[in-house]
């Protein structure tokens, strides 16, 4: 079956700037892919480039099979894009925004528009420079969704929604996938990411630099450690130990982030007389901040 997305050397340059970096990228249907990154890291970019909506400066891009430039229309038509900045025309109500798009694709599904009006809680009788962003935002994703697309493409698609409708989301993008159609998520959301994405890419300063499952991700982060001992014990009796970092000494308790083997580990802590060993499970923000703290890219999250 062919992928979703894949990208070949996908490279975008404005002037001097490098935004996007030989991308290599392969997204397989029937899944959430989350495309994970900072302000500023290209994420935005890339989708751009996907729909044809900046020209790549080397390399291509397959979009459900089709070139991305040369059968951008096609791919239009069989995908739904939310952008991470929605522009809609401000003077029009939101009934006249879904009446004029589901004309542009030459009719939607009514019955489906208005079970996910229904669903989103979608204000229709406004005009749009009258609505939230939250409001805006949940007719974007009307918008998206409203031709039973193969593919969806979301910029932060969850921006300015409250808790109760980024719930109603997750539920509509793990229907989705179930259907066997496929969500490219972009976000720097790590906490919406890791609860409803199958595989993750992380991307810094317009490079990919790890891509896999989430639980396999999560299986490489980093644990924190926070331990006490009868008496105050030095933070260099951690440091040497191989994947020990970030170690922390405050009178007799020591804070630390740990990878790999544990057993080096647990057996200087047990030499030490421990009272107490708290362990919290590594998440993807101890990962994702790990790429981007040695060479301190993280000042755009």
């Amino acid at each position: 079956m062919p992928a979703a997305i894949e990208t070949n050397k996908l490279t975008k340059s404005f002037g001097p700037t490098v935004a996007v970096d030989g991308l290599d990228l392969r997204v397989d249907p029937g899944q959430v892919f989350g495309f994970l990154g900072p302000n500023g890291a290209g994420k935005t970019t890339t989708i751009r480039m996907l729909l044809d909506l900046h020209h790549p400066s080397s390399g291509g891009a397959l979009v459900l099979g089709l070139d991305s430039r040369r059968d951008s229309v096609m791919i239009h038509a069989r995908c739904g894009y939310l952008p991470g900045e929605l522009g809609l025309y401000p003077r029009l109500t939101g009934r006249h925004v879904l009446d004029w798009f589901a004309h542009a694709r030459g009719g939607v599904d009514t019955a489906l528009r208005d079970q996910l009006v229904e669903r989103f809680e979608v204000t229709l009788d406004q005009r749009i420079h009258e609505l939230s962003k939250g409001n805006r935002q949940k007719l974007g994703i009307v918008l998206a969704f409203l031709h039973h697309p193969e593919l969806l493409i979301l910029d932060e698609p969850t921006s300015g929604l409250d808790p109760l409708m980024q719930d109603e989301f997750h539920r509509l993008l793990r229907e989705t996938t179930a259907e066997g159609r496929t969500v490219f998520l972009s976000s720097h959301e790590l906490d919406e990411v890791q609860r409803i994405a199958d595989r993750v890419a992380i991307i810094r300063r317009g490079k990919i630099v790890i891509t896999d499952t989430v639980e396999a991700l999560r299986r490489q982060a980093p644990q924190t450690m926070e331990l006490r001992f009868k008496v105050p014990v030095a933070a260099t009796v951690f440091e040497a130990l191989h994947g020990v970092r970030q170690v922390v000494a405050d009178g007799d308790r020591i804070t630390l982030h740990v990878t790999g083997q544990l057993a080096p580990l647990l057996h200087t802590i047990a030499n030490h007389d421990p009272v107490d060993v708290v362990a919290r499970h590594a998440d993807l923000d101890e990962l994702f901040l790990s790429y981007y703290r040695d060479d301190g890219a993280a000042d755009g999250n």
